[in-house]
């Protein structure tokens, strides 16, 4: 990491605060927490906000998960995918349409997701995780194949989650977060 991990002896921080973090990861920090402690307002929200993201939601986990996914394959977030990767498969994915979100996404996944792995929902979500994270703006088609398959508050939860994991890879990317040694 380019900056050091975050200890309390480094930045004391409110223990109520740690406890809530540790609580939410069943009782370890992670990189990334050791980054985001050395802002107690940022430690503190981010862990509400992404908390409700990560899984309180009630769109298909499945179907965020490889949003995040994408998402973090497209931008070189290796910390981000080595969490989501098994949480997509926890989800109910599986391993080929892993592999096929790897090979889509080195092709160009924006302008097409055709595999064989994958459902036509699921394209549609890796094209629209690609079109957000690459172009920012999604085309009509894209968003309109969406329509078929969600309602709106759907829609809105997927937004959410892809939007959400852009920020938090470059927050990783940026600040050089890898993943934890003993994973």
């Amino acid at each position: 990491m380019r900056i050091p991990d975050w200890s309390p002896v480094l930045k004391p921080q409110p223990q109520d605060l740690v406890d809530a973090i540790l609580k939410r990861r069943g009782g370890t920090l992670i990189n990334l927490d050791k980054a985001l402690l050395w802002s107690e307002p940022l430690a503190r929200g981010w862990n509400v906000y992404l908390g409700a993201v990560r899984t309180g939601l009630p769109t298909s986990r499945k179907l965020r998960e490889l949003g995040i996914c994408t998402v973090a394959l497209l931008t070189g977030a290796a910390y981000e995918y080595h969490h989501h990767a098994p949480d997509f498969l926890t989800a109910g994915g599986t391993q080929a349409e892993l592999d096929a979100l790897n090979l889509l996404v080195k092709a160009d996944a924006r302008a097409s997701a055709i595999h064989p792995a994958l459902a036509e929902v699921e394209q549609l979500v890796i094209r629209y995780a690609a079109q957000m994270t690459l172009n920012v703006k999604v085309s009509d088609d894209v968003f309109e194949g969406l329509r078929q398959h969600f309602d709106t508050t759907e829609l809105v939860e997927l937004t959410s989650a892809i939007a959400t994991y852009n920020m938090v890879a470059r927050f990783l990317v940026a600040l050089g977060v890898s993943p934890e040694e003993h994973d």
